[in-house]
């Protein structure tokens, strides 16, 4: 957007109808020097009715670049086997300052991905909850942690991010049996990077009978790549030239492609140019950066042989020589009980090439276009030979992205339409476990001169942002889970761009809402706001 050629600000659920809204008093005709407290509308996780330990891993003031580091150790009165296992996060700040990313290894392994709300002069607190259950065999013995969260401090940018992180582990018991996980989880070894792609090995167990992959992933670090979804060919004259707006996650073992999945269109609370938009609450997934999942067990029998195998994630579409992705890789490892040895081997492979079609038009200061079509599929089969015997799985991968991103003459109005549709289909016996996940954004920015102010100009955003799941698992005619979600944020907010920060003028309307159904029962959550006050929090279902 004009975001590039312009300095960017870069429970259970209550009875039916409750409406409380947030303040008494009514909303201010304008942003002020306070808002409310950042929340989503999303669920808190589910946590089981037993006793619990927290085990506090994080506790910081951000100011600089530093990486924060201590060291997990197991609560003793709670040594597991553990039923859940949630890391929350509280952050505060206040004063000036930009969105930033932040991110949690223990032991090396990606744990946690978030990114900051920008704040008012008088501050704000926000939380995040995150179920790690599936990181437990981790988190047995002792580990190193580290959280990154890049900041700057100075006379202009004010605001120091105060946070502290715990875990809390919920013991089993009657109703809360111990969860069922993989028997380790580990990230790459040797780990170096080209361009965007990073490169590491793993050793696996010679009785590995089971494999995931996951990739905590984001086009972020500024420049053009933040805003990859909305990328021109440099033919075009736009302020982004990043060529097509088509991006994908694949994993290689060994120079073979293993799977591909279409990356989130996240959106930090300074973008889109307006960080109006996202006062109080951020787009979805914003403060919980969800990592991209890849089962990759039909490889299980080829990477058991106790010898080191390449993994590398290459993010297909981002120009030659250009960096500005972040990628944190992490393998979780199932073992046989019984052998000290597995077999397996590929016994079907066919992983399509991109097709993909750019309609592009434009010059350097005119208005212009580019219709993005594109596609791929992959369905690979494979078996491992266990102490259950032979274990067959497929695993059937189908990405799709429409996109129509047009700009006036001077990029003086930028519109996306764009849709996303990443549908997986893994097939082990007779279960079939199907994910079908869709992102959509429609919308634009506007950057007009302001009608009396010389060198002002007003930035108006509107826009719709969804992001929606429907997961089931069947057993042969029987169905284990059937469940779907969704989370959408509808706003608008404008402000006069370069102007004193007291003379911005700025206002802005937003309703974000998450929807669940199915296994799990219901949950319906709305939050709306007028000028950075929540005026309603309305629960149904």
């Amino acid at each position: 957007m004009r975001a590039r050629s312009v300095a960017l600000l870069s429970l259970s659920v209550l009875f039916l109808g409750f409406l409380s809204p947030a303040s008494a008093e009514p909303p201010p005709g304008e942003f002020g020097s306070d808002y409310s407290d950042p929340r989503t509308p999303a669920p808190p996780v589910a946590v089981p009715h037993t006793r619990h330990c927290s085990v506090e891993i994080v506790r910081n003031g951000f100011k600089n670049f530093d990486p924060y580091t201590s060291t997990y150790t197991p609560p003793a009165a709670c040594r597991g086997p553990w039923s859940k296992v949630v890391l929350r996060m509280q952050g505060s700040v206040k004063g000036v300052q930009y969105d930033r990313l932040g991110h949690i290894t223990i032991g090396g392994v990606g744990v946690f991905r978030t990114s900051t709300p920008e704040p008012s002069a008088d501050g704000i607190s926000w939380q995040v909850e995150k179920d790690l259950t599936s990181y437990s065999p981790l988190l047995r013995t002792p580990q190193p942690v580290v959280m990154e969260l890049g900041n700057v401090v100075n006379d202009t940018y004010t605001g120091v991010l105060d946070i502290v992180v715990t875990l809390d582990f919920y013991t089993t018991g009657l109703g809360a049996p111990a969860a069922r996980t993989a028997n380790a989880v580990v990230p790459l070894q040797d780990q170096r990077r080209e361009d965007s792609d990073l490169i590491g090995t793993a050793t696996l167990p010679r009785n590995t009978s089971r494999l995931l992959g996951e990739v905590y992933v984001t086009g972020s670090g500024g420049g053009c790549e933040e805003f990859w979804d909305t990328s021109a060919p440099a033919s075009t004259g736009y302020s982004c030239p990043d060529g097509s707006p088509y991006r994908e996650v694949e994993v290689q073992i060994d120079g073979k492609v293993a799977g591909i999945a279409l990356p989130y269109p996240y959106i930090y609370t300074g973008g889109w140019s307006n960080p109006y938009s996202w006062r109080p609450s951020p787009a979805p997934r914003a403060f919980d950066i969800k990592p991209l999942t890849y089962d990759l067990t039909p490889f299980a029998g080829l990477v058991s042989d106790g010898k080191p195998h390449e993994f590398r994630v290459h993010v297909v579409g981002v120009p030659a020589g250009q960096s500005g992705w972040f990628t944190v890789p992490n393998l979780h490892v199932w073992t046989d009980p019984i052998l000290k040895q597995t077999h397996g081997k590929l016994t079907s492979y066919a992983v399509s090439p991109l097709t993909k079609s750019d309609d592009v038009t434009g010059s350097s200061g005119a208005a212009g276009s580019v219709q993005t079509k594109a596609s791929r599929a992959l369905k690979i089969s494979g078996y491992v030979d266990t102490s259950a015997g032979r274990i067959r799985t497929t695993v059937e991968r189908s990405l799709t992205n429409d996109s129509l991103h047009v700009w006036e003459a001077g990029e003086s109005r930028d519109a996306l339409d764009a849709s996303w549709r990443d549908l997986s289909t893994v097939t082990t016996g007779l279960r079939v476990d199907r994910t079908d996940l869709t992102y959509s954004k429609n919308g634009y920015i506007s950057f007009l001169p302001h009608a009396t102010i010389p060198d002002g100009y007003d930035v108006i955003t509107d826009l719709d942002v969804a992001d929606r799941s429907h997961t089931t698992s069947r057993l042969g005619p029987l169905t284990l889970a059937d469940r779907r979600t969704e989370e959408t944020y509808d706003g608008r907010a404008s402000w006069i761009y370069n102007v004193p920060r007291d003379q911005r003028h700025a206002t802005g309307t937003q309703t974000v809402r998450y929807r669940a159904s199915g296994t799990g029962g219901c949950y319906d959550h709305t939050l709306s706001a007028i000028n950075g006050i929540y005026t309603k929090d309305h629960y149904r279902c």
